[in-house]
This record gives structure tokens, sequence and C-alpha cells, in this order.
């Protein structure tokens, strides 16, 4: 993220502009919260077995665009119904930001309206992979990158909703310009540890036999280093990269609250750490209970949560180093 623009106070519709900015940063929220129900909505097709519930057709679903329903059918049907609602709120926020944009804080390398750019590319791909992975009948390494851009996507819109309240001056604090720059570097490296973890953990959600492929926990099969087939290997990368991103996101994110951040800085972080052990926690009883579905679901639900607190770590940390750069 770059240095955030300076907002004149007493510039003729400067009033108005952070009006604008402040709305669409509540539709982006809006937009990345409907996202977060459909990445869970849509684990949850897949714990079910619902993958198919349409059959192999795409946009129609068994031949009509109202089916008979059966539960799978009717699973998989409402998961595609949710994915068109949030392509159209997506459509919107791109349609407001390009509506002001001559607005300041719109336009521009660090303006919003690049971001609702991006999304708008990105959920004209995630059609394109959503109607793949039907077509191919739900190839593992296809839903893991479906399930990744829906992440990145929510992502985006968090960030474009902590860009615009930045720009929009809603929280004003006095941060140590180091300090700033080394809670921006943590934040990074927490960021990418989680994107990193969610996406094994598709992996060995996707691929049959992977679940259950380490027994026990925290060791697997009862050993640090296991051995075995790949499936093995792919569980115990996870469980590996989920403990390192737990120990750092912990570490950092309760520490950012003894330090001299802004408000959004020290709540992120922390909230960031608290999910993350709730997700431990979690995962924990989905092994030892031997995968109920409701662990699953639950598994995948505080897992997205935990990479949207991440983000939004992430973003505050980043507008808060631009801030002391620009000054």
């Amino acid at each position: 993220m770059g240095p955030v623009p300076t907002i004149d106070p007493a510039a003729p519709g400067t009033a108005a502009t952070h009006q604008h900015l402040l709305r669409f940063a509540s539709f982006a929220t809006f937009a990345a919260i409907w996202t977060y129900a459909l990445i869970v909505f849509g684990g949850i097709v897949r714990i079910t077995g619902s993958g198919m519930g349409c059959g192999d057709d795409w946009p129609k679903c068994n031949g009509h665009w109202i089916p008979p329903m059966t539960f799978e059918t009717l699973i998989e049907y409402a998961h595609r119904l949710l994915g068109v609602s949030i392509g159209l709120v997506l459509i919107g926020v791109f349609a407001y930001a390009l509506r002001h944009r001559r607005s300041a804080g719109f336009a521009g390398k660090n303006g919003v309206l690049r971001y609702a750019s991006w999304v708008l590319v990105l959920v004209v791909v995630q059609g394109l992979l959503g109607a793949v992975t039907v077509w191919l009948e739900i190839p593992p390494m296809v839903v893991v990158v479906h399930f990744a851009t829906a992440l990145i996507i929510m992502g985006i819109l968090l960030a474009a909703a902590v860009r615009a309240r930045a720009l929009a001056k809603a929280e004003r604090a006095v941060v140590n310009a180091e300090e700033a720059r080394t809670d921006a570097r943590h934040a990074t490296i927490a960021l990418v540890l989680g994107f990193a973890v969610v996406v094994f953990g598709a992996l060995v959600a996707n691929y049959p036999g992977a679940p259950q492929a380490c027994q026990g926990f925290p060791l697997c099969n009862g050993s640090v280093l296991p051995s075995g087939v790949w499936l093995v290997q792919i569980h115990w990368v996870h469980r590996f990269l989920a403990f390192v991103a737990f120990f750092y996101v912990t570490h950092h994110g309760f520490r950012a609250r003894k330090r001299v951040a802004t408000p959004s800085v020290r709540i992120s972080a922390m909230a960031a750490a608290a999910a993350i052990t709730l997700q431990i926690a979690v995962a924990a009883g989905l092994v030892l209970m031997h995968l109920p579905r409701e662990l699953q679901a639950l598994h995948l639900a505080v897992g997205a949560a935990v990479w949207a607190f991440l983000v939004l770590w992430y973003a505050a940390a980043q507008s808060s180093s631009a801030q002391k750069s620009a000054l």
C-alpha cells in the first residue's frame, strides 16, 4: 500500500468526499461478509457431498434453470444462487467507485477504484473456475484454486474498506515511525503464513484420504516427522505451517496490544491471535473426534475468519506505516 493522500478539510466538497469514502468502505465490508458466507457455504457443499448436485451442467442445474430438488441439488443450487448474488454485489461496489472516480481517494494508483477493479476481474475468473469445477466433475486442484480466489476476493474487499476509511481520516493516532514499520512487517509475514496454511488446508480437505492421513494430535501418526505416502506429507505440511503461524501470530498479535499502535492495528492483531488460537483448538477436536461434519464446517469457518483478521491487521498496519512515511 502506498502513502495515504491527504484530503484538505477546507477544500470544497471535502465533507461529501468523506461521506463517499465511508459509504464505499461500508459497501466493501458488506461485500466481504457476503463473500465469507459464500466461502463457508461452499465448504458445506463439499462436506455434504453435494458438489455434483446439479450434475455436470453449468450454468443450468441438471438441465433446468429451476431443477427438481433433492437434498444435494438444493445445497448446490443454493450455493450457485449465492455466487450470482455476490457477483451482483461486487459489480455494485465497482460501479460506486467508478461513479465517484473524480472524488479524492477513488482514482489514481492508491485509490479504492483500483481495488474495486481487481475484484471485478477476479469475480469473472471465479465464475469461470466454478464452471470448470462442474464440467470436470470437481477436480481437487481446481477446487483449491477456486477456494483461494474467493479468499483473495474477500481480502481485497477488506483491504479496500480499510483504505477508504484511512483516506477519509476515520482514525488518527500518534504512532512511532519505527514501530509502524515493525507492525507492517510482522503483519505481512503473518498474512503470507496464513494464506499458506489455508491453501494447504484446502489441499488436505479436497484430496480423498488426506484428512485421515495424520492420526492423533499434535503429532502425526505418533511422529514429529512422519513417513508415508504424499497424502501424509501434505497433511503434515499443513499442520507444520499451522503451528508456525499460531506461534507467530499469537506472539506478535498480543504484543501489538502493548505498543503505541493505532486502535485498528491493535484490535485486528489481537483478533487474529484469538481466532488462530480457537482454530488450533477446533483442529484438535476435529482430528481426535475423527472428522465429524459439524467440526469440519466450523474448522473452515474459523479458518476463513483467521484470514479475514490477518488481512485487516495487514491493511491497518500498512496504512499506519504509510501515514508516517508521508509525514
